[in-house]
């Protein structure tokens, strides 16, 4: 009796102010636990709506379909009082996840992504240093995160981590006004795995040309130049490393280690000592061993990453203790199939006596550690069927193709709106892609609204259509409230994203033997600012540094001066034959 008038309770406080879809869409689902609490006395036993109750039991949340996860998830968040951990089955769902979040939350909900190195299992290259960029910053940001989503593959949950204390030891903080002795700051750096070049591009980066120090921290947007006068410090902007160019003054930066490990002499010395330990024989016979003796670090490093502390730690580790875990459909089986996957590798490789590796258990936790760390929280699993736990009024998503050769081209789109009962929002991937499918809909006489996000949508109850810029993947059908939104993939197929979590590398070289097979004029497309005609090579000093850039010209003679060096991740040759 005391659980009924407790969970009443609980649902008449979360029901007070409800105003908008997405508090109604939620509030069916306490209709529905509403209607069995009246029917049933022994309800008293089930999981209250939305929450559970406690840590005994996981609540289950079925019959989602589409976005329609992300959406409970963004929602369930603005209202807990504590982190949401939110577990995909791969990197792949996490990236999509992530973007309904932000679509579905706005501004106003902080979601931190934790990505999975994007490398298999004992490979013998590193991950990408923008990686390892989000990864460090996340992790650096998790402890004071008392709210928001912390999105995470399964495969990364299974990872052995660095201590926490490890980030507050290698962390800086640099001030306008402070003194800094740059040989000894520029040592610290190194030690903390940032390397120098002669111009700073990507994260982990520094260059010094006198008293000018550029600097690249990881966790940070823009790169950051540093002007010294005498030992102080004058002035800090951060700067576009496409152009080199200062954009904005700032009092302070954050530095975070470049690395998830350090490579100074102590770290080295902890190194060299775990390896003899850990592996018999020569030491010196090993690539690894030498490369790390020597301040180096080798590619594939990180799977040797709990030789250089005294213990690792886990992202439970991290985690604050009120925190919500949600698992999406397909974590389960995920998490068994990298197993598998783990133990295949490992066998694979394990009798290379230049390269020995750690088992499994050192590098990930199994399975049963996970439950029961997870066991400590609430616990929520999504399912797309409906069976059993809370079943959410939702529908799959219907494809509507646009049909070029029909006599009708937009008949299933004609027909869904026309019997639909509820309001319909169109998401486009960009504001470029949104002026194209607003103009194909006008031709076809469909005549929706722009606005400007998902929020805005909802609350302009008086919009029976509308457009918007949300790049989804997926759309979403509400059946009680009827409201759907239909995304570009369900008009014109997968084709229409164009997500990318990075820039992907390219071969320098490559790119300059397309340069001198250009002829001016000839079209390019910059990955930013679109197509362009090639104006040729020009030497500039920008900022103290000589350089050549590329000039490529736009509408009304504007110009873009991109540096050569920058080639590889701002800049693509397009082909004669593309431009057709």
């Amino acid at each position: 009796m005391y659980r009924n008038k407790y969970i009443k309770s609980r649902l008449a406080r979360l029901q007070r102010g409800y105003g908008t879809i997405t508090d109604i869409f939620i509030n069916a689902v306490y209709q529905n636990f509403m209607s069995v609490l009246t029917e049933d006395a022994a309800a008293s036993n089930l999981l209250q709506p939305i929450l559970p109750p406690d840590t005994r039991k996981t609540l289950h949340w079925g019959q989602l379909h589409g976005a329609s996860a992300a959406l409970i998830i963004a929602a369930t968040a603005n209202r807990y009082r504590g982190l949401v951990l939110a577990v995909a089955p791969d990197s792949q769902t996490a990236l999509r996840l992530e973007i309904e979040l932000r679509v579905f939350g706005g501004p106003e909900l902080d979601i931190l992504a934790f990505p999975d190195w994007e490398t298999l299992p004992y490979d013998v290259f590193s991950p990408h240093q923008d990686i390892v960029s989000q990864r460090l910053a996340a992790l650096y940001r998790l402890p004071q995160r008392r709210r928001g989503v912390l999105v995470v593959p399964v495969a990364t949950l299974l990872q052995r981590l660095a201590p926490r204390g490890y980030l507050d030891r290698y962390a800086l903080l640099l001030k306008v006004g402070e003194r800094l002795d740059l040989e000894d700051f520029r040592r610290r750096l190194e030690a903390a795995g940032y390397t120098c070049v002669s111009q700073v591009v990507e994260h982990g980066e520094f260059a010094v040309r006198g008293a000018i120090l550029d600097l690249f921290p990881m966790g940070a947007e823009r790169p950051y130049r540093i002007e010294l006068f005498d030992d102080e410090v004058e002035s800090i902007r951060d700067f576009d490393p496409d152009t080199q160019l200062s954009v904005a003054k700032t009092e302070q930066i954050e530095l975070l280690p470049a690395r998830e490990f350090a490579l100074d002499q102590d770290t080295i010395a902890r190194f060299r000592q775990a390896w003899r330990r850990q592996f018999e024989g020569d030491p010196q016979r090993s690539s690894i061993y030498r490369e790390v003796s020597a301040g180096n670090a080798p590619g594939g490093i990180e799977y040797y990453l709990p030789l250089f502390f005294e213990q690792t730690a886990t992202l439970f580790d991290y985690l604050p203790e009120a925190t919500l875990a949600v698992r999406l459909e397909g974590v389960d089986a995920a998490m068994a199939g990298f197993q598998e996957q783990l133990l295949d590798r490992y066998e694979q490789r394990r009798y290379d006596a230049e390269r020995p590796l750690l088992p499994p258990p050192l590098l990930f936790v199994e399975a049963a550690q996970v439950e029961k760390a997870l066991a400590r929280y609430l616990r929520v699993e999504l399912r797309e069927a409906g069976d059993g736990g809370v079943n959410f009024p939702t529908a799959p998503p219907p494809l509507l193709p646009f049909q070029a050769r029909a006599e009708r081209p937009a008949a299933a789109l004609e027909d869904f709106l026309a019997g639909f009962p509820g309001r319909v929002l169109f998401a486009a991937e960009s504001a470029a892609r949104r002026e194209v499918l607003l103009e194909t809909l006008r031709g076809h006489g469909i005549k929706p609204t722009v606005c400007e996000s998902w929020t805005e949508f909802l609350a302009r109850e008086d919009l029976r259509l509308a457009l918007t810029v949300a790049p989804l993947e997926q759309g979403l059908l509400l059946t009680e409230p009827p409201l759907a939104i239909v995304a570009e993939p369900q008009l014109y197929g997968e084709r229409a994203r164009q997500t990318r979590r990075r820039v992907a590398n390219r071969d320098p070289d490559a790119i300059i033997r397309n340069l001198t097979d250009l002829n001016p004029g000839a079209p390019v497309v910059h990955e930013e600012h679109g197509i362009g005609r090639y104006a040729g090579l020009e030497r500039l000093e920008v900022a103290g540094i000589d350089g050549e850039f590329v000039v490529v010209e736009y509408a009304d003679n504007d110009r873009l001066y991109v540096p050569v060096a920058s080639l590889p991740v701002s800049y693509t040759h397009l082909r004669a034959h593309e431009t057709d």
